[in-house]
């Protein structure tokens, strides 16, 4: 079969797929006309469209599913003025999507079983590497002064920048932080979080990273900030880690870790925290429902973005708790309502910094693929597909205060 009658094939079997579209409706035009699918009747109405500019983004979308339409994306096959409303209806169908494609879904996951063998600490290196180490003049295009690379907390008015700090003070509030306590991060990111503990309570902090580019960041950041005192920051694997803390923190840093090893992470925590302490963790997390086939599944982000990523779900991380520690969840609260906004604040700004990252050797094919992860994610936290939470954990001996009941 030639790749014109594949593509061919591949637009009638997509546009009679979307003769069934719910939720909203999607016009898509080519050379051929424009096709209207779905009902616009229906409550809750999205509205989208695609401009296919090159036949062959038909076939790579039928063949290649959710990744498949994102490369399509990244050449510039396809083009629309709203990318998450696209991707939002699409979520929305997913259910569907699914079942008529259940024959090259099944051989898509049984690939991606094979291929997603048990992480080591050197793949784990290399993963991290292959995000994080892009470097920082990349990441300083579109994130905020603090370099929060995770979810903010936003109230009327609030930049990025405010919703950051408000999203660090409240994880301060959460660990009940003093002066006298002994904080360890794991995952530095680029700082942010240490810098504004040890400065706003006086505490001492150890952070660390596997990260090459942000460690060094880090170190220039403390020393700049007059914290070299107080905050040690360290090039090593959590494994490796030694030592008693009084509180324990990990910031959208458990999505890098597969879900193989969540015990092990957690027997870590709880072998570095105090028997009394706290520990907080922010976490991306998939619904229950889906995480099971998800684990498997090598998605656009898993093979583009975060390779060797994974999203745990609350039931998985308790579960692993559980199964592995005595550590006791005390409190927890999603935050996930305000992802969507994050995540348009780095879009638009990375969208603005368009020239700069092409002065910094990133081409268009990346900067599309970053527009479409953001867009993806958006369209994943504005449907609920995903969200985020901070779950706060007691160590055994740690008992509650009546000043703590109202954090």
């Amino acid at each position: 079969m030639t790749s014109r009658r594949r593509d061919g094939l591949a637009r009638r079997s997509i546009l009679a797929l979307g003769s069934g579209l719910r939720g909203g409706v999607l016009a898509i035009g080519d050379a051929a006309g424009t096709r209207v699918l779905g009902r616009a009747a229906e409550p809750a109405t999205l509205s989208a469209e695609i401009t296919v500019r090159d036949q062959r983004a038909w076939g790579m979308t039928a063949l290649g599913g959710g990744n498949g339409l994102g490369e399509a994306y990244m050449r510039g096959y396809w083009d629309t003025p709203d990318l998450t409303a696209v991707l939002r209806l699409l979520a929305r169908n997913l259910g569907q999507i699914n079942r008529l494609t259940a024959p090259l879904g099944a051989i898509r996951r049984t690939g991606g079983r094979l291929r997603l063998r048990r992480p080591s600490g050197r793949s784990d290196r290399r993963n991290i590497h292959a995000h994080y180490d892009l470097g920082n003049s990349f990441f300083e295009l579109f994130l905020d002064p603090t370099m929060a690379y995770s979810c903010a907390i936003f109230e009327p008015g609030d930049d990025l920048e405010a919703a950051s700090l408000r999203k660090f003070d409240r994880i301060c509030d959460r660990l009940q932080l003093t002066a006298g306590d002994h904080l360890l991060e794991i995952g530095t990111g680029w700082g942010g979080f240490a810098i504004h503990a040890a400065r706003r309570h006086g505490c001492r902090v150890t952070t660390t990273t596997i990260s090459h580019e942000q460690y060094e960041h880090a170190r220039e950041r403390v020393r700049a900030a007059g914290l070299a005192d107080r905050i040690t920051v360290l090039d090593q694997h959590y494994r490796d880690l030694r030592g008693t803390f009084s509180k324990l923190v990990s910031v959208e840093m458990i999505e890098a870790v597969d879900w193989r090893h969540y015990d092990e992470f957690f027997r870590c925590s709880e072998r570095l925290l105090a028997p009394d302490g706290l520990a907080v963790m922010q976490a991306i997390v998939i619904a229950d429902q889906a995480w099971s086939a998800a684990r498997w599944q090598q998605d656009f982000i898993r093979r583009y973005i975060f390779p060797g990523g994974c999203l745990p779900s609350v039931t998985s991380l308790l579960e692993s708790t559980t199964r592995a520690t005595d550590l006791a969840l005390v409190q927890l609260e999603d935050i996930g309502v305000h992802y969507p906004t994050t995540l348009r604040h780095w879009r638009e700004a990375l969208d603005a910094a368009h020239d700069r990252a092409l002065a910094l050797g990133f081409d268009e094919r990346f900067l599309r693929m970053w527009r479409f992860y953001f867009a993806y994610c958006e369209a994943g936290f504005l449907e609920r597909h995903i969200s985020d939470v901070h779950l706060t954990f007691a160590g055994r001996a740690w008992r509650p205060t009546a000043a703590a009941a109202l954090l």
